[in-house]
């Protein structure tokens, strides 16, 4: 009998020759190998199935359902497991697309009736004897033509317009107790390590995210390795629900979206417009104390100007035009452009760099319906956007400045961080060369300041590669909004040149930048984060004045006008209500402060504090009332803020 040596997570040793992988560690008692359930060879980054055979002198790498490529399977196959329940209780739905997705999975249906939730517990039975059978995942290749054809058998019309879509001679399909899809894989050893899942929404769904496709519906599920993770992933929805911005905004009359108005667009009431006027007051002095200057441009820009900058070609998907005299103009999605054109204003000295352009400027974009969410994702949304300009050899010191930027704001509203470089994606201007030099550039700063960071191949913006920053709130969801963009090729395309020291002409480089990102979302975040309940220097309203009986009006009054004096957002609550009733209506608002003022407060010129959360401070003079809510609305880096350099 021939042997072949391999490798596996470690472990080497011959084993017969024409074996798979999970033979052969099984063979070489490779520990763990029993909890495998994909796996790696040779540091390729593509996952195969278990078993795959394995080859002389492979290096294979396990992993189990306790890994990120392991729970990725898991999901991708309880995504076939629930499509093939779905059609066993719904005989006349349709399949089309399954992938896993972040934190489960999803599968689109074409299905005449509307699935409810009512359904889903039929689904979930379905799915349980599957999973009780532990039926096999089996891969086989057929060709072309042989897939079409089992699938126009089937009744399968998507699966056959996406075979023929494919520019290939075969393709893979997966079989699991008699059920087939088409599908890459690779997929768990059998359906019995499904031990935890979930059928959780429904949502509709263009084919192919086309608006002028048909509307499917697609059915969210989410699978866990253990019953205990799923349970407090679920447990983490129901709070999430219960934060939906969606709700909690209107509930605490902060915003309200209106058809009336149009889709994709957020109407901010009196209490949101304060909110976010607090937010854009905060971000715009944190950037002129780091020396950046304010400016502003145009919502709408000539359209040879959007060509010239490469958005015309790359991005005019997402955009909205109009024409005015007969000329064509674009509404900006971005705002780099004005910020080029006042760089170009006048003759510019290797002594003025570097530059720091900043703006709240408003942007529109052509968003689909089906992708529109809230605050989270708009039509016209503000970014606290800004376009460094520099030498080349100040770019490492001003990317370091733009991250301590980052750094500073996200500690401050307690996020935990995690960053990663998004690189040249396949459609992108530029030369190989100043790509490179941009990468670099990112990558060098990241590790002169010793922060860890992640690769994404190929999502780099089409002008530039991007650090993305990553928050986690308290839900223990990501978001990305802070981006840090390296860019060669915008100054070519405008011609930005600045005289440096030698009296010539030389090209600057351009730093597009957010912290906060879109204003609109990152206030839907923090709606979430904190439950509506804001920190004290952010809330709207900081404190309510409650009476008692109507003796303390004269003096609630008073306290109320002490109190706007001083700076304090307040407001009386005067009604000749119980005042258990009016504290119990104010912790539902997220009120911070309650001051509550009967008979002896109102002798004593004094103040009754109740916070929110419960805490009574007692009765204490108003002035120290003043002086404690200023206090707690300081706001304190952990660190002075990172300024760099300064224009010589």
């Amino acid at each position: 009998m021939s042997t072949i040596d391999v490798r596996i997570n470690g472990t080497a040793g011959a084993v017969p020759a024409d074996i798979t992988i999970s033979e052969a560690a099984r063979l070489l008692n490779v520990p763990r190998s029993d909890q495998a359930v994909v796996a790696k060879v040779n540091g390729d980054d593509g996952l195969v199935d278990l078993y795959s055979p394995v080859h002389d002198q492979d290096e294979v790498q396990l992993y189990g359902l306790d890994t990120p490529e392991g729970l990725d399977v898991l999901r991708h196959s309880a995504s076939h497991v629930m499509a093939q329940a779905v059609q066993r209780v719904y005989p006349g739905a349709k399949v089309t697309i399954g992938p896993s997705i972040k934190n489960g999975f999803y599968y689109d249906f074409d299905f005449d009736d509307t699935f409810k939730p009512e359904d889903f517990e039929q689904i979930e039975a379905q799915m349980a004897q599957v999973i009780e059978a532990k039926k096999p995942f089996e891969r086989r290749v057929v060709t072309k033509q042989e897939a079409i054809e089992l699938f126009d058998k089937m009744g399968e019309p998507y699966k056959v317009e996406i075979i023929n879509d494919l520019d290939a001679d075969t393709v893979s399909l997966y079989e699991h107790d008699g059920w087939v899809d088409l599908c890459r894989g690779p997929h768990l050893p059998h359906t019995g390590f499904l031990k935890a899942y979930k059928v959780l929404s429904v949502a509709g769904a263009y084919w192919r995210g086309d608006e002028r496709n048909k509307m499917l519906q697609r059915v969210y599920g989410t699978a866990f390795p253990d019953r205990k993770q799923l349970r407090n992933h679920l447990q983490q929805m129901e709070e999430a629900r219960k934060r939906d911005h969606r709700k909690l905004g209107p509930a605490l009359d902060l915003i309200s979206f209106n058809e009336e108005a149009g889709a994709g667009l957020a109407i901010y009431h009196p209490k949101g417009a304060l909110l976010r006027t607090l937010l854009e007051q905060f971000i715009r002095d944190e950037h002129l104390c780091r020396g950046y200057q304010v400016v502003m441009g145009p919502t709408i820009l000539k359209q040879e100007l959007w060509e010239r900058s490469g958005h015309f070609d790359n991005y005019r998907d997402n955009m909205y035009f109009t024409e005015v005299g007969g000329q064509r103009y674009g509404i900006k999605p971005m705002n780099c452009l004005a910020h080029m054109l006042i760089y170009k204003s006048r003759l510019r000295s290797y002594r003025d760099l570097p530059l720091r352009y900043f703006e709240l400027g408003t942007v529109h974009r052509h968003e689909k319906s089906g992708v529109l969410h809230g605050l989270f994702r708009l039509r016209a949304f503000t970014q606290d956007d800004a376009h460094l300009i520099c030498t080349p050899d100040q770019l490492d010191a001003e990317i370091r400045g733009v991250l301590q930027f980052i750094i500073d704001v996200f500690d401050l509203f307690g996020f935990p961080y995690e960053m990663e470089v998004s690189t040249r994606p396949a459609k992108a201007i530029g030369s190989d060369e100043s790509w490179e030099l941009a990468t670099n550039a990112l990558f060098k700063a990241l590790e002169g300041m010793d922060i860890p960071y992640d690769i994404n191949k190929g999502e780099g913006a089409f002008y530039g590669p991007k650090i993305d920053v990553q928050l986690t709130d308290s839900l223990g969801r990501q978001w990305q909004c802070a981006t840090v963009q390296a860019d060669f090729t915008m100054p070519e395309r405008f011609g930005l040149t600045y005289v440096g020291e030698d009296g010539a002409e030389h090209r600057p480089v351009m730093i597009h930048r957010v912290v906060l990102g879109s204003v609109e979302r990152f206030i839907g975040i923090l709606i979430e984060h904190y439950g509506g309940a804001f920190p004290t220097w952010l809330a709207p309203l900081q404190a309510v004045v409650l009476t008692v009986t109507d003796a303390a009006i004269d003096h609630a009054r008073s306290v109320g006008k002490r109190l706007m004096q001083a700076g304090i957002r307040v407001e009386l609550d005067l009604r000749n209500e119980k005042i258990g009733y009016k504290i119990r209506h104010w912790q539902g608002q997220k009120v911070p402060y309650m001051l509550v003022i009967g008979k002896r407060e109102a002798e004593a010129d004094a103040v009754a504090p109740r916070h929110r959360s419960g805490k009574d401070h007692g009765a204490m003079p108003v002035d120290q009332f003043i002086e404690m809510i200023k206090k707690e609305t300081t706001i304190v880096f952990d660190r002075e803020p990172m300024v760099p350099e300064g224009p010589r």
